[in-house]
Order: structure tokens, then sequence, then C-alpha cells
């Protein structure tokens, strides 16, 4: 992990302040370890393409075409579905 080097100044209301220093409270954790906890959570959830894969610009739109294309047959697949299951 690399060390913290970088600062990120916010303006927030006094009721928003005190939120959050309630919610850090009950993480047992700083003000600061809990805002940036959440904020690297929720970039992970607005960019999980690019976070899980780590593709380039060209592999990126490869994939997207490969997701795009129409399904090869897949006969057995196709039977299985078909087939009524051990369970019922």
């Amino acid at each position: 992990m690399s060390p913290r080097s970088e600062k990120l100044d916010l303006r927030l209301t006094a009721a928003d302040k005190h939120v959050l220093k309630t919610a850090a409270g009950a993480a047992r954790c700083s003000v600061s370890e809990f805002v940036l906890e959440s904020a690297l959570a929720r970039a992970q959830e607005t960019l999980p393409d690019r976070q899980a894969f780590g593709l380039d610009a060209d592999r990126w739109e490869a994939f997207l075409s490969a997701l795009d294309a129409p399904m090869r047959p897949a006969p057995r697949l196709a039977r299985l579905l078909r087939e009524p299951s051990a369970f019922e």
C-alpha cells in the first residue's frame, strides 16, 4: 500500500459533519478513514467495469463486442434446460 501523500478538501454542512462523525465513531475509525473508505467503495460500485477487469481501451472494446455478439448454438445446454430437474 502506498503512503498517503495527497489531500482532498471538501465543504459540508454542520449537520453532514455531525452525521459523518457519528458514523465514524460507530465504525470505530476516524472521520477521514470513514469518508475515504466510503468514497472508495462508492467509486468501485460506480466503475465496476474498469476496476474489476483492468482492461485498456482496445481490450475493453473487444470485450464489449464479444458480449454483444450473437450467442453460439449450445444444443447440450438447450437439452439440459428442456429436461426436468432431478429435484422436480
